[in-house]
């Protein structure tokens, strides 16, 4: 073997050594991303069950019975009588001149 040969097989156990490691490197970072990737879809699914929750307690909280029992138990207000009719004038604001 001459000395070019060994020179050129030297660089390629170089090239084939970096190559290794690159891979190696490549997909330890395709599984670090996949694990971050499961735990970002974890906490949106998490998110998700938690702002359906919400939705649901909201419409709860505003349904027609719940504020007519509010108004009425803590507000003492009632509906008014229909015989009783009660007009609310309304004062139009000035003008500017």
């Amino acid at each position: 073997m001459s000395a070019s040969t060994k020179v050129t097989m030297a660089m390629l156990w170089i090239l084939l050594l970096v190559s290794s490691v690159a891979v190696v490197w490549s997909k330890q970072q395709s599984r670090n991303q996949f694990v971050a990737l499961q735990r970002l879809q974890k906490e949106r699914d998490q998110l998700d069950t938690e702002w359906g929750q919400l939705r649901l307690e909201q419409s709860t909280w505003v349904t027609y019975g719940r504020i007519e029992k509010i108004s009425h138990d803590e507000l003492h207000m009632s509906v008014p009588d229909l015989s009783d009719p009660n007009k609310v004038h309304l004062i139009e604001p000035a003008t500017k001149q």
